[in-house]
């Protein structure tokens, strides 16, 4: 089930996030992961619309979004592979239209999946408070 977030969500959320990054992006620091914690929890869940998907009733992913570019899509490690994440873009492409996002290059995980699912590189830049090099993707629905 898909469904808003609510801000009692928090804690799964912030949770979820922080297991799902630290596999994703085991080249982060711990202080930049630790800094993004606080930013998630006081700048970016108060800023974005925000769907989160559970199973059994239990939250265990979700799709951050500003405007039409996806913020943030994390889930639970032990829910990947399951089509959850491809479940919360589609609820973003039937919102939004196209969309775009940002990936650390180095984000195997993250790339497989945006590969897959259509979105195309269009940009190389670096990521300032990381010093990562990171893609700009875009999808657009056929």
């Amino acid at each position: 089930m898909i469904r808003k977030y609510d801000k009692h969500d928090i804690e799964v959320v912030v949770s979820t996030w922080r297991r799902a990054s630290e596999l994703a992006h085991p080249f982060l620091t711990k202080a930049f992961l630790d800094q993004e914690d606080a930013n998630m929890r006081n700048i970016y869940l108060a800023f974005a619309e925000t769907w989160v998907i559970e199973i059994d009733g239990v939250v265990v992913g979700f799709i951050a979004l500003i405007e039409d570019e996806i913020g943030g899509l994390f889930l639970d490690p032990d829910f990947h592979g399951q089509g959850l994440g491809r479940a919360l873009v589609d609820k973003a492409v039937i919102q939004k239209g196209p969309l775009k996002v940002e990936v650390f290059k180095e984000n195997i995980i993250g790339r497989r999946f945006y590969d897959a699912y259509g979105f195309r590189e269009t940009e190389e830049f670096i990521h300032e408070a990381s010093g990562q090099t990171t893609l700009r993707m875009n999808f657009a629905p056929a």
